[in-house]
């Protein structure tokens, strides 16, 4: 029924400003950001990056409640401060109030009488904030507290965690801990080459598996504890790790995020440099979540919105140990890839296809090999084995000269990007030739080549020295892991091929639309759907032509220039779902109608004592796609825009995507890819197409309002956002608009 006119639209979409309902026509997309500014809220655009040297490379470390007496805990902790400080060239400087001697280490009494210059202090005692408080005159640069007792045991805990972080505010220091262990002076191996994994953990224990790479030849640079997270957090150490020349993927373990922002800025820096961050983030169910809090007392955040904003940055989110250690070690030592085509290699056709369709399934890319390459494979291979891919070679060619054959003819193909050899389990002398065939292949090219090694016992020579030897084969022990880390690994660098970072793409200034929409907003109050709309309009997002009116001649009035037919509603702050109420009538052709419906609706809202504003004489829009696009407020994120199918079974159907502004076309197009629904845009059953640009569109306003009205606008819900077909735009037909509750200071 409704027409369109054609605009500009600053993110190279074609805009539709449509004339009824009038909204405003600026763009309101943001512009490109300097390193250093500030977004339109005032906050950074870009990561801080804390200068980490020489806590990890100190040339000298206080070690205040120093001991050598046998038995006591601050004994083996000195002890092993000592083997440390000596591994990485460090001074030692005992600190005891009693004691002249630690080790044989001449003692001071306080960090007080501190003579030298001290980059790190580790504090060994019950409470660190008098010693945090002393360390204020010491300009000693980086501190370690292992007590615990703080917000991992509740609310007194919780303050005296926050007394603690000021002192470190006050003093000028940074404080990793408290709660946190001694992981960061572990022993790394400086025998290893190669690009190496940096671990971030928030639980020492569950790191255990990743530092254990070690053991099989993966280098680890890095491993920082962070505990409670007064002062230094997880975000600190990733934006640190992501410019290590050495560092080749960085591994998290979190439980609990301390600012979703400073984590955002921290990824978005990684994906700047290319560098991967694979990531265990506890807290999926109720019960994960709530163990979370209680051993490291912070906010988990909704889950759906973690992991919407892990994606966005690129973080590669997986759910157990062994495959956050698989997948960084592959992600660490993997060149980049030259195509992203699949080959699987086996000397089994029943391994071969069951590797191929959960790889398939996975949705890794399983290339069909040229007739040419195929013939070329028949050389070797019997006539009767497939070769196609997965390519089978019946075992026998596996013991001689043509097993080498075979492997480099299926690396040469150009389409092969990765080869994958599932070994089920060891059978000598074939499969020790067979592993050492892979790796001398792997030595020679720059494609990745991944072996699973399926044997249960993993003592056998050609798992523990030939493969394990070799710094170019990626080894598995199980089939899911291979598929995971190799789909990560391909999906990693497509992603940052592509990446342009959001934040420098975030508008850094106000816009009119703002000035306009800040007017409606009324602290402490839910906006009638008459108001909401208005806000919607001075964002340039279309809602239909309509009327608020306050008696039935004045309905019969507004819906002559509105133009039949029409649709009626109640209006007003209380009501949220209109519908079940009976407050919408629909359809309506004449006067007699409209002033029918207008005593109905009114003797209606009476009836339930809901206080209205007035009626809502509207346009009525011709049928299309029902979606909704909605703003909340996370708790960790701050403002988050989601979009999904929308109607009155919004909550059934729970077909929803979402992500954390600032974010550009590019991702709202991706968080239409994602609805199970997306069909029903691309047209069904005889439907045309809807006009997925116009619903961009608002998506991206929508977007430009949440970070312009955080503070704000607490709740926002366009549901239906009726989408027409392609060309006609998208039109608001009812919204809600939630205020925060009180004014700001």
């Amino acid at each position: 029924m409704l027409g369109s006119t054609h605009g500009t639209f600053t993110a190279g979409l074609r805009a539709r400003v449509v004339a009824c309902g009038e909204p405003d026509r600026e763009a309101v997309h943001g512009t490109t950001a300097a390193p250093g500014d500030l977004d339109v809220s005032g906050r950074p655009l870009h990561a801080p990056v804390p200068d980490l040297d020489r806590f990890f490379r100190p040339e000298s470390v206080a070690v205040v409640g120093a001991s050598d007496t046998e038995g006591r805990p601050n004994t083996g902790i000195t002890r092993q401060l000592l083997a440390w400080a000596e591994r990485v060239g460090a001074r030692l400087v005992p600190v005891h109030p009693t004691r002249t001697s630690v080790f044989g280490i001449d003692c001071v009494p306080s960090v007080a009488a501190l003579t030298e210059p001290v980059d790190l202090a580790v504090l060994l005692v019950a409470d660190p904030l008098p010693v945090v408080e002393q360390l204020a005159d010491t300009k000693v640069r980086f501190a370690v507290a292992f007590a615990s007792g703080f917000a991992e045991t509740g609310e007194a805990g919780a303050a005296a965690q926050e007394r603690l972080a000021a002192a470190v505010r006050r003093s000028g220091l940074r404080l990793l801990g408290p709660n946190t262990n001694l992981n960061a002076f572990e022993h790394f191996r400086d025998d290893l080459e190669g690009p190496a994994v940096a671990l971030i953990t928030q639980s020492g224990h569950q790191g255990r598996p990743v530092f254990s790479l070690q053991d099989i030849g993966v280098r680890l640079s890095h491993w920082a504890p962070t505990g409670n997270e007064a002062d230094l957090e997880t975000a600190d150490f990733l934006s640190y790790f992501a410019g290590r020349p050495e560092v080749g993927a960085i591994a998290c373990y979190v439980e609990g995020l301390k600012d979703g922002r400073s984590f955002l800025l921290a990824a978005d820096r990684a994906a700047r440099n290319g560098v991967p961050v694979v990531a265990v983030k506890v807290g999926r169910t109720e019960t994960g979540a709530r163990t979370a809090a209680s051993h490291t007392g912070k906010l988990t955040g909704a889950d759906r919105v973690v992991d919407a904003a892990m994606r966005q940055y690129g973080v590669i989110r997986v759910d157990g140990l062994d495959q956050l250690q698989d997948t960084a070690a592959l992600l660490a030592r993997a060149r980049r890839p030259q195509a992203d085509g699949v080959v699987v290699y086996s000397i089994s056709g029943g391994t071969g296809a069951h590797f191929a369709d959960l790889a398939t399934t996975a949705g890794l890319r399983l290339p069909t090999l040229p007739e040419a390459k195929q013939d070329e494979l028949h050389t070797w291979i019997p006539e009767y084995l497939n070769v196609a891919n997965p390519v089978d070679n019946g075992g026998h060619p596996v013991g001689d000269w043509r097993g080498r054959k075979i492997i480099d003819a299926i690396l040469a193909d150009p389409s092969v990007g990765v080869l994958v050899c599932p070994i089920t389990g060891p059978f000598p002398p074939m499969s020790d030739k067979l592993a050492q065939d892979l790796v001398d292949a792997a030595e020679a090219t720059d494609k990745l080549v991944c072996v699973v090694w399926g044997s249960p016992v993993g003592t056998e020579d050609a798992y523990r020295t030939t493969l394990l030897g070799s710094s170019r084969v990626a080894t598995f022990r199980t089939f899911a892991n291979c598929i995971g880390a190799v789909k990560s690994y391909l999906d990693h660098h497509r992603f940052t091929a592509a990446y342009r970072s959001p934040f420098d793409e975030a508008p850094r200034t106000s816009s009119p639309s703002f000035r306009k929409a800040q007017a409606l907003m009324r602290p402490g109050h839910r906006l009638s759907e008459h108001a909401a709309k208005q806000l919607l309009r001075a964002y340039g997002i279309r809602v239909p032509r309509e009327q608020l009116v306050t008696s039935a001649a004045a309905a019969v009035r507004a819906a002559g220039l509105v133009g039949y037919p029409v649709v009626m509603k109640a209006s007003g702050a209380q009501l949220a779902h209109k519908t079940e109420l009976g407050l919408v009538k629909v359809g309506l052709t004449s006067a007699s109608q409209v002033r029918d419906a207008y005593r109905e609706l009114t003797d209606i809202a009476r009836f339930e004592s809901i206080d209205l504003d007035g009626i809502l004489v509207c346009q009525m829009v011709g049928r299309g796609v029902e979606m909704v696009v909605g703003v909340t407020r996370d708790d960790l994120f701050g403002p988050t825009v989601t979009v999904g199918l929308g109607g009155v079974l919004v909550e059934v159907l729970d077909d929803t995507a979402v992500r954390v502004p600032p974010f550009g076309e590019r991702e709202a197009r991706s968080m239409l890819g994602e609805l199970r629904g997306r069909a029903l845009l691309d047209g069904v059953r005889g439907a045309p197409p809807a006009d997925v640009d116009a619903l961009v569109e608002v998506v991206l306003r929508v977007q430009r309002m949440a970070l312009e009205l955080d503070g704000d606008l607490t709740e926002l819900d366009i549901n239906p956002l009726m989408v027409l077909p392609r060309g006609q735009g998208a039109v608001a037909l009812d919204a809600l608009a939630v205020c925060r509750q009180e004014p700001l200071a």
